[in-house]
C-alpha cells in the first residue's frame, strides 16, 4: 500500500552553469529550441529577438524544466511574461498539483454569501504629475457575493488542506473587480477557481510555483502605466537646471562708425583686362576698312 501511495520521484540532476561540458550541451540543445516553430515567440530568433537573446530565455526554461520536472515545451508554452515579470499559467500549476502525486486531485467548494451591498474600495487616480489614492464605493446591491474555496487531501491521510476563502467582496476590495479589462466581472467564477488554487499552492506546495505568481494575479495587482508629464513644465524645468548661468554678452559693431574701419585693411584689387586687350580679335572686326 505504501508503494501505491509513494509520490513520484522527480530527477536529482540539475543543471550546473559552471560546468563547460554541461554548458557546451545546453547551449547546444538552447540554440536547437531557439529555431523551433513551436516556441513562443521570446524563445524564438527573431529580427527582434537576436539568436543570444533566444538562447538565454531558453536556457532559463531548461533549468526551471529540470527543477520542476516537466519538459521544456512545457515550460515554454505556460511562463508567461507580463510587465518583464516572468508568471505561470494557472491551469499549468493546477495541472502540476494533480499530476504530482502527493495529493489528490484539487476539488472546489462554491458559497453564495448573498449580496454584496455597498463596498468600499481604493482607487488611484491622476492628480497632477502623480498618482493619488482615492476612496470610491462600489454599488453590489444586485451582485451576489460568490466564495470559493479550494481544497484537497495529502496521499495516505485524511486530512484536508483549504486555501484562504476567495470571494467577489475580496476582488472589489483589492482593486481586481473594477479594474478596466477585468475578467471578473464576466468570469467571476473562473476567476474565483484561479485564485483559490494559486493561493492553495503557495500555502501547501510553493516548490510547484517557484515563488512565482500565475499571469492572472500579475494582472490583477501590477498596472503599467506610463509617467505622466506636463510639457510645458519639463521644459522650464531644462531651460532652468542647463541654461548658462552667466549671462554671454557679444560685443557690438557699428557699421556706420568709419573710425571702425581705420584699422582695417582693404581688400586687395583684382586686376582686370581692358576689352580691347582681352579681345584684340573683336577689336579688329570692328574697326572700319577704308
Amino acid at each position: 500500500m505504501n508503494n501505491e501511495l509513494q509520490a513520484v520521484r522527480q530527477q536529482n540532476f540539475t543543471l550546473n552553469f559552471f560546468d563547460r561540458d554541461q554548458m557546451e550541451a545546453i547551449q547546444q540543445g538552447a540554440k536547437m529550441l531557439a529555431h523551433s516553430d513551436l516556441v513562443p515567440d521570446i524563445y524564438k530568433v527573431t529580427e527582434k529577438n537576436p539568436l543570444a537573446k533566444a538562447m538565454a530565455n531558453c536556457i532559463i526554461a531548461l533549468e526551471m524544466s529540470q527543477r520542476i520536472g516537466a519538459s521544456p515545451l512545457m515550460i515554454m508554452q505556460n511562463m508567461i511574461v507580463i510587465y518583464g515579470k516572468p508568471s505561470w499559467s494557472s491551469t499549468f500549476l493546477i495541472a502540476t498539483v494533480n499530476t504530482c502525486g502527493r495529493f489528490d486531485p484539487l476539488k472546489y467548494r462554491f458559497t453564495n454569501k448573498g449580496k454584496l451591498g455597498k463596498v468600499d474600495y481604493t482607487d488611484y487616480e491622476w492628480n497632477g504629475s502623480k498618482k493619488v489614492a482615492v476612496t470610491k464605493v462600489f454599488d453590489g446591491t444586485k451582485i451576489d457575493n460568490i466564495e470559493c474555496v479550494a481544497w484537497t487531501k495529502a496521499k495516505g491521510t485524511e486530512d484536508i488542506l483549504e486555501s484562504t476563502p476567495i470571494d467577489l467582496k475580496l476582488a472589489i476590495q483589492e482593486g481586481w473587480y473594477t479594474k478596466a479589462g477585468s475578467k471578473w466581472q464576466t468570469m467571476e467564477k473562473q476567476m474565483l477557481t484561479y485564485r483559490a488554487a494559486a493561493f492553495w499552492i503557495r500555502a501547501y506546495a510553493p516548490e510547484i510555483s517557484m515563488g512565482m505568481q500565475t499571469a492572472e494575479e500579475v494582472q490583477d495587482v501590477q498596472t503599467y502605466d506610463a509617467d505622466f508629464v506636463v510639457v510645458d513644465q519639463k521644459i522650464s524645468e531644462e531651460i532652468k537646471h542647463s541654461a548658462n548661468v552667466d549671462e554671454i554678452k557679444m560685443p557690438e559693431v557699428n557699421k556706420q562708425d568709419p573710425a571702425s574701419d581705420l584699422n582695417s585693411e582693404p581688400a586687395p584689387k583684382i586686376p582686370t583686362a581692358s576689352p580691347e586687350i582681352a579681345f584684340p580679335e573683336e577689336k579688329k572686326k570692328n574697326e572700319p576698312n577704308f
